[in-house]
């Protein structure tokens, strides 16, 4: 049986949820649907999920269609939890992308098909909601071309839109118009068959130009390059055009490949704690088969045995000795296993990539009860474990913890989680922005062993260069390899990589290429613990030496207003530092796109209905970091301040020494 790894993704409350129900339901899997608003679906299974109706954790559940295993994972939708559709896109086969057929195209929606074009991830559209009141369907099919993209091919038209009867009829062979216009857009995205669609027209016969099983094969062919998006309709309350997208996803979307017999590789996705505290991972399997027992290496230098195996079968994890190429499977053994982690060797696509843009925002938590900072520690570490990019910052000299985000919704949601998961009520500092710092120039540095004020047995030599901006930090050698110890090279590079968390401003050092120019070591003395000491001090020498400029980050922001409010919002923007840019009369309404501070989109959204009457929309994501003017803003410093700790070290030292 072959597998499809199937997202389910959308802008909150478009309906995915729902969705993903109705779709169970029809393939059997329950007998009876959920509803968000009740609380009792299949895939909001946290809950907090179930309380606001909202999903926050992505969630894996498994239908058959026609002989296809149907792996959907369903994915939150508010912009706070991107970050879980992030993980979710490295293991998908296809996606189907919901839209409300009453409120159309939405700012997360843009964001989201943006990423699945770049990312040439088969997709069909489903515009959902066709039974609602101020259901717009053809309305709502012209802004899926306007603002998502153009290369979209309706399967079908709706009949009744906006009440209980709203049914979907699917385009078929005999109809003239769709065929016509199907054949069309197929031949603008393949010269071979627009060869055989002209030979086609230039027949002097009343024959079709392409037989029509001809145009469904190239349909589907098309779709899975990702050349064009199928639109379907339907209601996932009253099941309308279930049949017709069911069908859909069997004949377009492209089944899950790999051999099972190849090397070991997959990606995990996702991580979950049971109640007793044991670790599973979900994994995507690519290539090669995992049994019980087998002995896995992951990420940079893991391994472990695995215990058990679940694979998703006909609804939920169930019980296998294996999981093979193309499936999905729930893996326990794995004690130090990370989302985003590889298992055996690495697949070709670069997981470590990220198709969204980075948190932007920070805050500290804090207990209520003092007593229970080690219990705080322990649960955000955990929680860091299912959400990387909450990245904890540990202050030990003010017995702080603070985390990133992505909106103040996300903040709610892992204050109840801590609440209800771990027992520990917290309170939250004001949010703040992250900014990030870029080395201006070449620095170097170098500490030799047994000179002043050298007080560790290892020398340390460290160049740091300015790097393109989104290349990372990048760790180079200009020694031997074999100069010394395998481990002390490493604990020069884990050491570097950490140290650059904090620049000389106390924000995260980006985009710059270390290198190692000087090493030496004591055979007799010597410890990766003297290396791991000595890095950070060289290496913020050098990236004194080489400065640095804090970078803030900037959204890139649309503002559709009524044009006779333009004047009034202007000032507002000047104010907020935004720099608009483009401004484009539409009608009795402008639209207005341009740049705003990170640190000031919270207050747009405040301000611009009063200015507005209410009938503006706004939309924005990250697009940039700006540098700073005028002084550099500094972030609280932390324990892992180097230019504390150096002295500190010293002290110890010398106390030691007598």
């Amino acid at each position: 049986m072959s597998t499809l790894n199937l997202g389910i993704l959308a802008h909150v409350d478009a309906g995915k949820t729902s969705l993903t129900e109705r779709l169970l339901h029809a393939a059997g899997v329950i007998d009876e649907i959920g509803r968000v608003d009740d609380g009792n679906t299949q895939t909001d299974s946290l809950a907090l999920e179930r309380r606001r109706g909202i999903t926050i954790k992505s969630a894996v559940v498994s239908l058959a269609i026609d002989g296809v295993t149907v792996n959907l994972i369903d994915t939150p939708g508010h912009s706070d939890f991107i970050a879980e559709v992030e993980r979710v896109l490295s293991v998908l086969d296809g996606a189907v992308l919901v839209i409300s057929a009453v409120e159309g195209v939405q700012a997360q929606t843009r964001v989201l098909m943006r990423t699945l074009r770049r990312l040439r991830i088969p997709t069909l559209v489903f515009v959902n909601k066709i039974d609602r009141g101020g259901a717009r369907p053809e309305h709502v099919l012209k802004e899926i071309a306007e603002k998502l993209t153009p290369a979209v091919i309706p399967l079908g038209a709706v009949h009744a839109p906006g009440t209980q009867d709203a049914r979907f009829g699917p385009y078929g062979a005999g109809d003239a118009e769709f065929t016509a216009a199907l054949a069309e857009s197929l031949a603008d995205h393949d010269d071979v068959f627009l060869a055989a669609y002209l030979e086609g027209v230039s027949r002097e016969d009343d024959g079709a130009p392409v037989p029509y099983h001809r145009l469904r094969t190239e349909l589907a062919a098309q779709t899975a390059r990702a050349l064009v998006h199928p639109v379907l309709f339907g209601s996932a309350i009253t099941g309308a055009g279930m049949g017709a997208l069911t069908a859909g996803i069997k004949e377009l979307l492209p089944t899950a490949g790999g051999d099972p017999e190849g090397p070991v590789s997959g990606t995990v996705f996702k991580i979950e704690r049971g109640a007793a505290g044991e670790k599973a991972a979900y994994v995507r399997m690519f290539s090669g088969t995992v049994r019980t027992r087998d002995r896995l290496p992951f990420g940079r230098d893991g391994a472990g045995k695995v215990t058990a195996i679940g694979v998703f079968d006909h609804g939920s994890a169930v019980p296998r000795v294996s999981v093979g190429a193309g499936r999905i499977g729930k893996l326990w053994g794995l004690g130090g296993i990370r989302i985003g982690d590889r298992i055996g060797t690495a697949h070709t696509t670069d997981g470590d990539q990220k198709h969204f843009s980075p948190p932007t925002l920070e805050t500290v938590v804090l207990p209520l009860d003092p007593a229970e900072k080690g219990a705080l520690h322990l649960a955000l570490t955990q929680l860091a474990e299912q959400d990387p990019l909450i990245d904890l910052r540990q202050d030990a000299i003010r017995q702080e913890t603070s985390v990133s985000l992505y909106g103040e919704v996300q903040k709610e949601v892992i204050q109840t989680t801590l609440a209800d998961d771990f027992g520990v009520d917290v309170i939250f500092r004001e949010t703040t922005t992250l900014c990030i710092e870029r080395p201006n120039r070449t620095g170097a540095a170098v500490e030799f062993i047994g000179k002043d004020p050298n007080p560790f047995f290892a020398t340390v030599g460290l160049r740091i260069d300015p790097a393109p901006a989104g290349k990372g930090i990048d760790f180079r050698l200009e020694v031997e390899l074999g100069s010394m110890p395998y481990a002390f090279m490493k604990a020069v590079e884990d050491t570097a990589r950490d140290t650059l968390t904090q620049g000389t401003h106390g924000w995260q050092v980006r985009d710059g290429v270390v290198t190692l120019t000087h090493s030496g070591f004591d055979s007799r003395l010597s410890t990766a613990g003297d290396f791991r000491n000595l890095t950070p001090l060289v290496l913020m020498e050098a990236l004194r030496r080489a400065g640095t400029t804090v970078y803030e980050p900037m959204h890139r922001f649309r503002l559709d207003l009524p044009a006779d409010t333009h004047g009034s919002v202007l000032p507002l923007l000047t104010r907020l530092r935004a720099i608009p840019e483009t401004l484009t009369g539409r009608g009795a309404s402008y639209l207005l796109e341009g740049d705003i501070p990170a640190a000031r989109v919270h207050e747009l959204e405040q301000r611009l209905p009063a200015l507005t009457r209410g009938e503006s929309l706004l939309e924005s994501a990250f697009a940039h970091y700006r540098p700073v003017t005028g002084p550099a803003p500094a972030r609280p410093r932390t324990d892992h301040d180097p230019l504390h700790r150096k002295d500190y070290l010293l002290r110890v030292v010398r106390r030691v020494a007598g």
